[in-house]
């Protein structure tokens, strides 16, 4: 098995699974110990500056310029270390299999679990590749681990061939990147990077400058309960008046009925009964003019079922998670795209830029005042059971994180 591989397997069998609706930050202390591990492996590579945050759980590091008498920008690269709430990370057993013949893989035969072929064609562009699974309990955790074993492979090779000209070059890992808020403690101003690059895409190839503007909305329907036999012109039941309130939605603006750039509503979790109902939902969009339209008609949905019923029975919360970083990319720092695609080229491999159907930390990190467009990783079926990636993908991608470093220096 390659060092690629070796360190893959070892971050993906730690569990750093963070969690929703935490007080704390991290949400889960035991991304911390994923923490520690990098500081410890850069420490041994003999990169500078390493820093394991202890409070919030971030991990810095800096490998120096070897460039005499020349200013170059200095370059980051950026993943997270946690996984997401989706599905279990505990007790994540990996496999390669090797010289994929194409058809259904099976996960898991004790358990009947199968990778499908059918339902994920894209294996077809895999055939006599490996690829890494799991046994179908949990997910793989490629996102991001994936990104961090390719930073650290591409660090390991810097700090272990002096004479490849390089500038500086900053490395921070991040928790709770999954539950939104991973740059909240994040600081920029001491990485000190011109620009960066989060390593946290799917497929090969992929190259992403573009995000969802987000926002979290809160629908709280309050109902008045009475026995059911007694309930005439008196009961206001709140499981149905949320779903009347899901009613008045756009029909086919929903995650499963949208792609590219079209944005949607997300009832994303629900919990109540006849007297009160909370429903969270997310609202997306890539156009700055179409999400704040859909606010408006959340709230305008809201404000019309309070005029029918003659009460105050419907509220709404929303609040704003990030924006689309592309006003932050372009066109002023058009380098960071033009540099990535030649990268892609040089390692032999055809980029494809695509709207991001959701956020990075490089969003928010691009509205921090940190330019961070996003790379691919080589997996694919992220946040599921049915999460893979590819080896040969995985090493293309420390190719392209080193021809990146190549063209600034």
């Amino acid at each position: 098995m390659s060092q690629l591989m070796e360190r893959f397997f070892r971050y993906v069998k730690m569990d750093t699974q963070s969690m929703d609706g935490q007080a704390c930050f991290p949400s889960t202390e035991k991304q911390k110990e994923l923490g520690r591990l990098l500081f410890q492996e850069l420490t041994r590579m003999g990169a500078s500056d390493v820093v394991f945050d202890e409070e919030y759980g971030y991990v810095y590091a800096t490998i120096l310029s070897n460039l005499e008498n020349k200013d170059v920008p200095v370059i980051g690269f950026i993943a997270h270390m946690d996984t997401s709430p989706a599905v279990s990370g505990s007790q994540v057993k990996p496999r390669i299999v090797e010289n994929y013949p194409g058809g259904d893989i099976v996960l898991n035969r004790e358990l009947g679990i199968v990778l499908s072929a059918a339902e994920n064609p894209e294996l077809s562009q895999f055939v006599g590749k490996s690829l890494i699974v799991t046994d179908g309990t949990t997910l793989l955790g490629a996102d991001d681990k994936a990104g961090v074993a390719e930073i650290m492979e591409m660090a390991e090779f810097f700090l272990t061939h002096p004479d490849v000209p390089h500038g500086t070059i900053r490395i921070g890992f991040t928790p709770d990147e999954e539950v939104g808020q991973g740059v909240d403690h994040f600081d920029v101003e001491g990485f000190g990077a011109d620009f960066a690059y989060t390593v946290d895409g799917g497929d090969l190839g992929e190259l992403e400058y573009e995000n969802f503007n987000a926002a979290g909305a809160k629908l709280t329907v309050n109902g008045y309960s009475v026995h059911p036999g007694s309930a005439k012109n008196k009961m206001r039941n709140a499981v149905l008046l949320s779903q009347e309130f899901q009613g008045l939605l756009p029909v086919h603006e929903n995650p499963a009925s949208t792609e590219g750039y079209e944005g949607f509503f997300h009832p994303d979790a629900i919990k109540g009964s006849v007297e009160k109902v909370v429903v969270d939902y997310i609202i997306r969009d890539h156009s700055k003019e179409k999400f704040a339209q859909k606010k408006a008609l959340f709230q305008k949905c809201a404000d019309f079922l309070n005029e029918k019923y003659g009460a105050e029975i419907f509220t709404v919360e929303i609040r704003d998670s990030y924006y689309n970083m592309k006003e932050k990319i372009l066109p002023e720092n058009a380098h960071l795209i033009e540099n990535a695609q030649k990268a892609m080229e040089m390692a032999g491999v055809e980029p494809k830029i695509v709207p991001i159907r959701g956020g990075t930390d490089g969003a928010r990190l691009s509205f921090m005042g940190l330019p961070c467009p996003n790379l691919c990783t080589g997996g694919l079926n992220f946040h599921g059971r049915f999460e893979y990636a590819c080896v040969e993908s995985m090493e293309s991608c420390v190719e392209i994180l080193k021809n990146i470093v190549g063209l600034y220096a």
